[in-house]
């Protein structure tokens, strides 16, 4: 089976809407629309990663298999983590970081656990599967919910308010990482329906509107996750699959993944810190881009740096 350049393409946006998300886009001048696309919309970005990551584990079926599968994803976390060293060596919870990641690293090694969960239930019955996804995924969603809404005393709020207990890799990764898994399983795609544009346009709507009750009924912090990515991560995978354009490059699959793991070393650095042009952001990218290409092509010649 070819690879679906459809899906790379996406995956490229998909890596963007990361880097969006981390430069807190247009919060400076329109911080309401700031909100609604960093804590809305740029959500769906790693759910739909996992989307995809679970879609293609299905065709994992043998210990051999899953080994070269954990051994490839855990080399890339251990890369990149030996690679961030400086901006978590002196973290108080140097443990928890090493355990659950660092920033945005905590993808890769989410997905490494869930794998092998995964991995272990994969011959359960699909409902066994769909109750535990559903059901973990909400349970951390509530975590979420009731930190912000600041209810409780100061301590449990503190607790409830640690990114670590709701972002990882049992509330989150595992449920996308099944549904992926699920949808190819049962070989789920949107081909036979005409208007499933109108249910992408209709899901992208239903995440920007529980963005917008987020930020004037429930709190205007960050929002990692939102009940909406439940429906609209997989109909978004399931939507660009089924526009199926063959491929034999992994260019554009590389440069996503290069994207999702450099750009905050850039946005760390002194020099963009300090920068005080009005064109920041588009020399970011006039940065960002021509670097996360040199990744791709060192990747060609020292294979496991993407």
């Amino acid at each position: 089976m070819g690879r679906n350049l459809t899906i790379d393409v996406l995956k490229i946006v998909l890596a963007f809407f990361v880097v969006f998300l981390h430069m807190n886009f247009l919060k400076e001048t329109l911080p309401t629309l700031s909100y609604v696309f960093v804590n809305g919309l740029f959500r769906i970005a790693v759910p739909v990663f996992l989307v995809i990551t679970g879609f293609y584990f299905f065709h994992i079926d043998d210990f051999k298999k899953l080994k070269k599968w954990l051994f490839r994803t855990f080399i890339l976390y251990a890369i990149w983590m030996l690679l961030y060293i400086f901006y978590w060596k002196d973290s108080d919870q140097i443990f928890l970081t090493i355990i659950f990641g660092y920033h945005h690293l905590w993808y890769l090694i989410g997905a490494f656990f869930s794998g092998i969960i995964l991995y272990l239930l994969r011959k359960k019955s699909s409902g066994i599967l769909i109750f535990l996804a559903v059901t973990l995924f909400l349970t951390g969603y509530c975590v979420q919910v009731l930190g912000n809404l600041h209810y409780l005393d100061k301590e449990q709020d503190a607790v409830l308010n640690m990114y670590l207990l709701y972002r990882n890799f049992l509330f989150v990764c595992f449920p996308f990482l099944t549904i992926g898994f699920l949808i190819n399983k049962h070989k789920i795609d949107l081909s036979r329906n005409n208007n499933s544009y109108l249910l992408l346009i209709a899901v992208i709507l239903f995440v920007f509107g529980e963005a917008f009750f987020n930020y004037y009924w429930v709190s205007s912090e960050n929002t990692d996750i939102l009940f909406s990515l439940l429906f609209a991560c997989p109909l978004v995978f399931l939507y660009f699959k089924n526009i199926y354009i063959k491929t034999s490059s992994k260019i554009l699959a590389n440069l996503s993944t290069a994207i999702y793991v450099v750009h905050p070393m850039i946005m760390k650095s002194t020099f963009y810190t300090e920068m005080q042009s009005s064109f920041k952001v588009l020399i970011f990218l006039a940065i960002l881009i021509p670097v996360s290409f040199v990744l791709v092509y060192l990747n060609n010649k020292l294979k496991y740096l993407l």
